[in-house]
């Protein structure tokens, strides 16, 4: 498939690139002004070569995730959009909202349908056990407020879109090599999942992109 990684320069984005490459999709991957790949284009040849694709490609473009008009035009031809930008740990903030909100009027005048955006877990909490939902859980809520808000107003603009979206919201992110084994729910939170590696939430990613199953779904995923 031809792709879209939004965030491409992130640490989930990074994965998407190189997990992309390496299953033989045509990847456009999108950095902001100022930033690059975390991957030498060199070494993702190789991921290719080592994984015998002939597809697997890499197309770096640098645009403004918050112009729609100006990121529009890379949108046109692909397959579909992920979306891997990421919540600022601290302050107020908007960028998934506002990233969100500009990718969906640019795929609008593409005609682009299907759309992955990366959410976050601890704003979920429907079949939480006792001790998460009514103690961990607050006081993430406290700590992590704004980029919280930020968060649900994110979802709650991708699910008034009339897209083939899905929204993936990992537990606590770590690093490390993927554990090939993922939960979901669609209906609530793991039980349990405490936490995900960003290689197992891209290898997810693009697992559902052709997913009919979880079109217009919230997804809580974890290891």
């Amino acid at each position: 498939m031809k792709l879209v990684v939004f965030g491409a320069s992130g640490r989930i984005g990074t994965e998407l690139v190189r997990q992309g490459v390496a299953a033989g999709h045509a990847i456009t991957a999108v950095v902001r002004e100022g930033s690059s790949l975390q991957v030498a284009l060199p070494e993702l040849r190789l991921v290719a070569a080592r994984a015998g694709v002939t597809g697997g490609l890499v197309d770096v473009v640098t645009a403004d995730v918050m112009n729609p008009q100006a990121i529009a035009p890379v949108l046109e031809g692909h397959d579909a959009v992920l979306s891997a930008l990421g919540p600022r740990p601290s302050g107020s903030s908007t960028v998934l909202t506002d990233g969100a909100q500009s990718i969906l009027q640019a795929m609008g005048e593409s005609e682009v349908r299907r759309f992955l955006a990366v959410s976050v877990a601890g704003i979920h909490s429907t079949g939480d056990d006792p001790i998460t939902k009514y103690v961990v859980k607050p006081i993430l809520q406290r700590v992590l407020r704004e980029s919280f808000a930020d968060a649900r107003r994110m979802e709650a603009v991708v699910g008034a879109s009339e897209l083939d979206w899905t929204i993936v919201c990992p537990a606590r992110l770590t690093n490390g090599a993927a554990k090939g084994t993922v939960r979901s729910n669609t209906e609530g939170t793991v039980r349990g999942g405490f936490s995900m590696t960003r290689a197992d939430v891209a290898a997810y990613l693009l697992g559902a992109i052709d997913n009919a199953a979880v079109f217009r779904k919230t997804v809580v995923i974890a290891n």
